[in-house]
């Protein structure tokens, strides 16, 4: 019983922060918002702030896309996250963690606007605006965009239109991108440089990973009603390109405080030594295990490299929403650490748990090669053809697997292409890994999509979510635990027995009367959900 008791409380802090109690527009619940603070010292908090709550989308994403699964020693009987019987009180920190951040990111847009000498600060904090609005439209469709920042000015913001919301990030986008292309070699503007703990104060990588957040929404929008405007602004990326290397936050992670890498706090230990949130409490789906071990796919060497005695085979695993026969934790071990210390003894490592102080990955260079595989198969060959895009996906992942610790050493193109030659012979018969033997348009998208969701396991779970909602991939087959990662306990009345968004905060419901109604977490699709499941 105490221990349902410590999950029920661990979830609830997890999914409805930050502030249960308030709304998103109280802005004086984010002390990075403090309206006295320059852009030099909000700029760095905000991308902390970022860093930290993107775990929030990690661990839903990990739940919803199949990842991970409930371990024995704990009851999770009722809970929403298995039944999807989801209401206004479901996943709250998702829409408010989100409006959290961009409060900060708004703050530096307004306080700079028209301040020539933080102009790459208010291009940055409106790339981060439409990184972060991307989420909200994918999860909830409507939300405050013109009017959704104010804060205490105004309370009721309307709720604009999905699709004209994504369409306006494409225009911040690129606003933002011509004014870092204007102005990152001037020396009279303010540099971004130690105030930018993601890229360093490098402009071109800013421009790149606007391009990679432009790409991700016109990627989604191409096939729904805005496939006109997608298929236009697919022909306007700048010219610098896309961001091939792994995105990360890296604000100086501290080992010996609260300021560790949050997801190494969450899902390993705490600072003191403590287990993390949920580092006893989750397990390895049997469903993603069959994408490594010849159940559907064979891939020892990334299975390895992510979970702990894979190659021995006692990794515990468990279907979501089963609870009986359930393995416990590797006693002392998360999953997904496959060092050889607990706790505090615990080394750095290769693999998803790197270290204490590792960057937080926030979108992985496979990510980009695979969204340029789709583009390229759909007719817009950005960079390289989609085969190309498709191998250099594969390799990205392992790649980044392979780094241990803090080291940001990419393997050898020799090491990395050693691992595409054998991966491929181990699955020679498979369209999924063997892009050439796909005969047809809906095959290249499965093995897109598929090793896009290999990729982002344990990794971005959000993402991948997304991608099943718009594309019905990796694909459902049965109900056993090797052929839906469906929850037991699901109580969906789609035809996939899956959600397809997520409902408004009650706060929001009590303090706005322009909040929409009438909503099913079921049926009420996304404006860019196609998919017929």
């Amino acid at each position: 019983m105490k221990r349902f008791l410590k999950l029920t409380v661990l979830l609830t802090i997890i999914f409805a922060a930050p502030g249960c109690k308030k709304s998103y527009l109280d802005i004086n619940e984010n002390t990075n918002s403090a309206t006295s603070s320059s852009p030099e010292l909000v700029l760095p908090a905000a991308l902390n702030n970022t860093a930290s709550n993107f775990i929030t989308y990690f661990n839903y994403g990990a739940w919803m896309a199949g990842y991970q699964a409930n371990a024995g020693g704990y009851s999770f009987s009722g809970s929403t996250f298995f039944t999807y019987n989801w209401n206004s009180g479901t996943n709250n920190g998702l829409f408010n963690s989100a409006f959290s951040d961009l409060r900060s990111y708004q703050y530096i847009i307004t306080s700079t606007s028209g301040v020539s000498k933080y102009v790459l600060f208010n291009a940055v904090a409106r790339v981060m605006k439409s990184y972060y609005y991307q989420i909200l439209v994918d999860e909830y469709g409507n939300v405050p965009y013109t009017e959704g920042l104010a804060g205490i000015d105004n309370l009721t913001p309307h709720y604009d239109d999905a699709a004209t919301i994504y369409k306006s990030l494409v225009t911040e986008i690129d606003v933002a991108i011509a004014q870092l292309k204007a102005n990152g070699s001037s020396t009279v503007v303010k540099a971004l440089g130690s105030a930018d703990v993601m890229f360093g104060g490098d402009i071109t990588k800013w421009i790149q990973f606007a391009n990679n957040i432009k790409l991700r929404i016109l990627t989604r929008a191409q096939d729904g009603p805005l496939a006109s405007f997608a298929a236009t602004a697919f022909g306007t990326f700048s010219s610098e390109g896309f961001l091939t290397s792994d995105v990360l936050i890296d604000p100086g992670f501290v080992s010996t405080s609260a300021r560790q890498n949050p997801l190494w706090n969450t899902y390993h230990s705490s600072y003191t030594g403590s287990n993390g949130a949920y580092a006893a409490q989750q397990i390895p789906t049997k469903w993603i295990f069959s994408f490594y071990n010849g159940t559907k796919l064979s891939d020892g060497t990334r299975g390895a490299l992510i979970y702990k005695n894979y190659a021995a085979n006692t990794t515990p695993t468990n279907q979501l929403g089963n609870e009986t026969g359930v393995p416990s934790w590797i006693s002392g071990y998360p999953a997904w650490y496959i060092g050889v210390g607990t706790a505090l003894s615990a080394p750095a490592a290769q693999g998803i748990l790197k270290s204490r102080v590792m960057g937080q990955l926030m979108m992985p260079a496979a990510e980009t090669y695979f969204l340029l595989a789709e583009a390229a198969l759909k007719g817009h060959p950005l960079s390289g053809d989609a085969a190309t895009n498709f191998d250099n996906g594969i390799r990205a992942s392992y790649n980044y697997l392979q780094k241990s610790g803090t080291t940001t050493t990419s393997a050898t193109s020799t090491v990395l292409d050693a691992y595409l030659t054998a991966y491929k012979a181990a699955n020679s018969g498979s369209y999924l890994v063997n892009y050439n033997l796909a005969t047809t348009a809906a095959q290249r998208l499965e093995a897109i999509i598929t090793q896009k969701y290999i990729a982002l396991n344990f990794v971005n779970g959000f993402e991948a979510w997304q991608e099943y909602k718009r594309t019905g991939y990796p694909a459902i087959s049965g109900t056993a635990a090797t052929t839906t990662f469906v929850s037991l306990q699901s109580s969906a009345t789609a035809t996939d027995r899956l959600p397809v968004r997520n409902l408004y905060p009650t706060t929001e419901y009590n303090l706005n009367p322009n909040v929409p109604t009438g909503l099913s977490a079921y049926t009420s699709k996304i404006f860019w959900d196609v998919n017929t499941n």
